[in-house]
């Protein structure tokens, strides 16, 4: 179950403004001793209240007293390097906000001249002399991403059409088995050039062409048998 929001202001009734000192008081020194012990840095806690003589102390005077000279100890630029006041913080404010606005501007213009780029492709007519020159470089930028982007979704669109379908890839052929080859032998029993079938074959038929024609040339047509 949450807790109630409680309303930030002085607390008229005194026995409640003083239950309610001493439940927080107990709660804030014990905030700061787990915040000593889980970050392992030196605090200290001093808490004046008017129901007590004496001021409130964590964890002891003299562990005050190391903090505070440790404290002075420190130089100049220690003490302002994380420094964070409210001019600071305003400031943050206002540089996060004005970065804001300035992207706000930038999406609305280019909103703006994607609807002027549209309108003009349905009319066939661009009035450029009604833009300013930041909303010119807008145009032209978006135009040039347009075009990019049509470039990228064509070369897609060519390699999917250009890409085989399963159906209509084939096996390749298998290879041709080479012709078997006969070894010729010399008269002396030496082997000689070995030959396959198709070169004899070849050899033959130009061995009768020379025949057939030499004895045409010599004897006649009428030679021939």
């Amino acid at each position: 179950m949450t807790r109630k929001k409680v309303k930030l202001a002085f607390i008229v009734n005194d026995t409640a403004r003083k239950a309610s000192y001493n439940k927080r008081k107990m709660g804030f020194l014990k905030k700061v001793e787990e915040l000593s012990i889980l970050c392992g840095i030196d605090a200290c806690a001093i808490v004046y209240g008017p129901y007590e003589p004496q001021p409130d102390i964590w964890p002891s005077p003299l562990g005050v007293q190391n903090v505070v000279f440790k404290f002075r100890s420190m130089t100049e630029l220690e003490h302002n390097k994380k420094k964070f006041n409210q001019e600071d913080y305003l400031k943050q404010r206002v540089s996060k906000a004005r970065d804001q606005l300035m992207k706000l501007k930038r999406a609305n213009m280019e909103n703006e001249m994607k609807l002027f780029m549209y309108k003009s492709l349905q009319e066939n007519e661009i009035m450029f002399q009604n833009l300013s020159m930041e909303e010119l470089n807008v145009l032209f930028w978006l135009i040039d991403q347009n075009l990019k982007d049509i470039g990228v979704r064509i070369l897609e669109a060519s390699q999917i059409i250009s890409a085989p379908s399963p159906g209509q890839l084939q096996m390749a052929p298998p290879p041709q088995l080479a012709a078997p080859t006969t070894t010729r032998m010399d008269d002396g029993g030496h082997t000689g050039m070995t030959l396959n079938d198709a070169d004899i074959i070849q050899r033959q038929l130009d061995m009768d062409l020379m025949l057939n024609g030499n004895l045409h040339d010599a004897n006649g047509p009428n030679m021939l048998p």
